[in-house]
């Protein structure tokens, strides 16, 4: 049954000015970490119903002190043997950001990339990828919408870097190899909130949204309710997007229960998207095309709708032990037509296709588990036990025309008429039947011990992972193959610190993917092993590092290896692991206040790539990104911003042949604070992305093996006013 969708019209108001950090929104994200005085106990609002609460926010505001680590829960970053870094709500209202896409640009370690042949956000973490459907909700796999997921919905965007399936389990689609994306959803402060945005963007797209949060008057309950409208064209010419959603936050905090509750509601419509772009093999790559004019045929889309519910509940059966339980739910639709263009020369001709689909999708997840602390002579220890399930049937149609049915030039590009679906199909577009199941159960068991009066922590654990997966044909819905395999990974991590504001740390952790199916036959020769499944791969990764933190400065340095298997057919035509993507890579990163009107954010990642001789896919040597914002002292009310991100040459093919140039991008913006009078403050907000309206190749793959490219973004202007009452 799909999705009941509601009328969307509204009318736009703007007031025009400046933008970026509003001092109402800090003094949010601060009084969302204190804590009320009740009769008989304090009370914090907590996202994930934890008793630590919402880590606090780092001097500056645009980070967290610490934040989620999987199945260990909230720590202190200095306290914890991996890498990882908390946005704050804070951040994403100063640069006006719509989606997790868009908080990830101010990452070091991150590159935003699509899905292969639709519009999905995928994360490049440390040169591998994140999908975006393989993010977690408050720890949970598979509840946000699987191709984009509007800001409004995020208190804080965590950004795991490393392998991490010990901490969180095998991700469903794969992915999260280098990396992984936590969102943490929005909950009512300490104070009333009740806030409206109205603002609009190049290209005329208008943006509305309410925020309006309350807590009893005992702080024990609250709720916060947000809704949004986007709707308008964007700054590329013949490209226009709607989104719609809203989303209640519910939570409560007794003396030893603790619980919270989430339901969502999205639909993203994307209409003459900028395509992915294909460039053939041997073809050098060519210039981009103008980024502020589609490339897309007219008739192009990409439709998907979703609704998603969790609830999660922590309780403590006494002071040394706690249990917790979490479920969730997600139902999308999709519905897409894409034309991804192939270039066959670098006068940038084109060959193209009709592609159509349909997608539904169910989804159900949960965890729980059990903390313990107890001590050993010297050694204190802190014992989890975990357990999680996830389950997922998907449904999927196509529909395509004849390959080459489409030509043009991507910088001469033209309409042309939508051809028939007279190439290849797939089941019913109005009715798909069931292609996919996944099932996912691990356990896992974790000791963190402290020693030599907490300087020292060891953090030892092993999960035992077990995968099923199974194919069904798209028109007669028989089998068509079956995956049930398992596998143990481990993880072993230390911490010294050195001072209170020094600390060394060291990992050995894996990731967990299932293995792939040997095919019947390669170059018309048939495979010995043809149909049989492999094992699942492990990625095996070794970090260590130093953390930094005075109060006022923070910062890192981590060094890493990992090793990715990959398999093909070898010389006697058996399929089998035969060779690794080596991964290696120095990561430096700052955060906080330098002084009291300069507050930075950034850092450089150094990559080195290795796939039997050659660079990686889409894995660029460097990248660097450096957020500065200054409160102007003579004027408190006014602070500048501004952000550079660069990303060094990359290659688009497994050969190195096609080399994708580097590129730099400039952002800047401001924000000017109005008081109002009656305890209400007009924040204006102003941003320009791309100043210098530069054409690029923003990345290149997104899926393994695959070597389209995407267009980055033209000059973009914001402008936006947010009124609280």
């Amino acid at each position: 049954m799909a999705i009941p969708r509601g009328p969307y019209s509204l009318t736009f108001v703007l007031i025009v000015s400046l933008s970026p950090l509003a001092a109402q929104a800090q003094q949010e994200e601060e009084d969302s970490q204190t804590t009320f005085s009740a009769p008989t106990l304090e009370v914090q609002s907590s996202a994930d119903a934890s008793e630590e609460g919402l880590s606090p926010a780092f001097a500056g505001g645009q980070v967290a002190e610490g934040g989620r680590v999987g199945l260990l829960g909230n720590q202190d970053v200095m306290e914890t043997p991996y890498n990882f870094t908390n946005y704050t709500e804070l951040l994403i209202e100063d640069q006006q950001a719509a989606s997790v896409g868009d908080v990830l640009l101010n990452d070091p370690a991150v590159r935003v990339a699509r899905g292969f042949g639709n519009f999905q956000q995928v994360y490049l973490v440390r040169g591998l990828p994140v999908y975006s459907d393989d993010m977690t909700y408050n720890g949970l796999y598979g509840l946000l919408p699987r191709q984009y997921l509007a800001s409004e919905f995020i208190q804080r965007v965590q950004v795991f870097r490393g392998a991490n399936t010990f901490l969180k389990g095998a991700a469903p689609g794969g992915s999260g190899l280098g990396g992984a994306v936590n969102v943490v959803p929005k909950r009512a402060p300490n104070h009333p909130l009740t806030q409206v945005t109205t603002g609009i963007q190049s290209g005329g797209q208008a943006y509305a949204a309410a925020d309006v949060a309350r807590r009893s008057e005992d702080g024990r309950y609250g709720v916060r309710v947000n809704a949004a409208r986007r709707d308008g064209d964007t700054a590329v010419d013949g490209e226009s997007r709607e989104l719609s959603m809203g989303h209640i936050g519910l939570d409560y905090r007794g003396k030893d229960l603790r619980l919270s509750a989430d339901f969502g509601y999205q639909d993203h419509l994307m209409d003459a998207s900028q395509p992915n772009i294909t460039i053939t093999e041997g073809v050098a790559i060519p210039d981009t095309p103008d980024a502020s004019e589609s490339v897309a045929q007219p008739w192009t889309f990409s439709d998907s709708e979703d609704m998603f519910g969790t609830a999660r509940g922590e309780y403590d059966f006494s002071e040394n032990v706690t249990g917790w339980l979490a479920f969730g739910m997600r139902r999308g639709e999709e519905e897409a037509t894409f034309a991804n263009p192939t270039v066959s020369n670098t006068q940038g001709d084109f060959t193209t296709y009709r592609a159509s689909n349909t997608r539904e999708e169910d989804i159900q997840t949960g965890t729980a588990g059990l903390r313990g602390s107890v001590e050993t002579g010297a050694v204190a220890h802190e014992l989890t036990l975990s357990g999680s399930i996830y389950r997922s049937e998907s449904r999927n149609a196509y529909a395509w025309s004849q390959f080459g049915s489409i030509t043009g030039n991507i910088y001469d590009p033209q309409a042309e008429p939508i051809p028939a679906t007279d190439g290849f199909t797939g089941g019913e577009l109005d009715n798909p039947g069931l292609t996919g199941k996944t099932d996912l159960t691990s356990v896992a068991l974790a000791d963190q011990l402290s020693m030599l009066d907490e300087r020292l922590l060891l953090t030892l654990g092993v999960r035992h992972q077990r995968i099923e997966d199974a194919s069904f044909d798209y028109n007669t819905g028989t089998r068509t193959a079956k995956y049930d395999e398992s596998a143990v990974t481990p993880t072993i991590g230390v911490v010294y610190r050195y001072t209170p504001a020094l600390s060394a740390y060291a990992n050995y952790i894996e990731g967990l993917q299932q293995g792939e199916t040997a095919p019947n036959e390669v170059n018309e020769e048939s495979v010995t092993n043809g149909g049989e499944a492999l094992d699942p791969y492990t990625t095996e990764q070794s970090e260590f590092g130093v953390k930094y933190d005075s109060g006022n400065l923070g910062g890192s340095a981590s060094f890493y290896y990992s090793r990715k298997p990959s398999a093909e057919v070898d010389s006697n035509n058996v399929f089998r692991v035969s060779d690794y993507q080596r991964n290696r890579g120095l990561e430096l990163n700052a955060y906080g206040k330098a002084t009291d009107h300069l507050t930075v954010l950034g850092g450089v990642s150094f990559l080195d790539s290795d796939v039997n001789g050659n660079e990686a896919i889409g894995s660029p040597d460097t990248q660097a990104n450096l957020n500065l914002k200054y409160d102007v002292p003579t004027l408190p009310d006014l602070a500048l911003d501004s952000r550079v991100i660069y990303t060094s040459s990359q290659y688009a093919d497994s050969a190195n042949q096609q080399k994708v140039p580097s590129w730099t991008r400039l952002d800047i913006g401001a924000r000017y604070l109005v008081p109002m009078g009656d305890n209400r403050l007009l924040t204006l907000r102003a941003r320009v992305e791309n100043v210098a309206d530069s054409d690029y190749w923003a990345s290149a793959g997104g899926y393994p093996g695959e070597s389209y490219l995407t267009v980055g973004a033209p000059r973009t202007f914001k402008l936006s006013a947010t009124v609280d009452f």
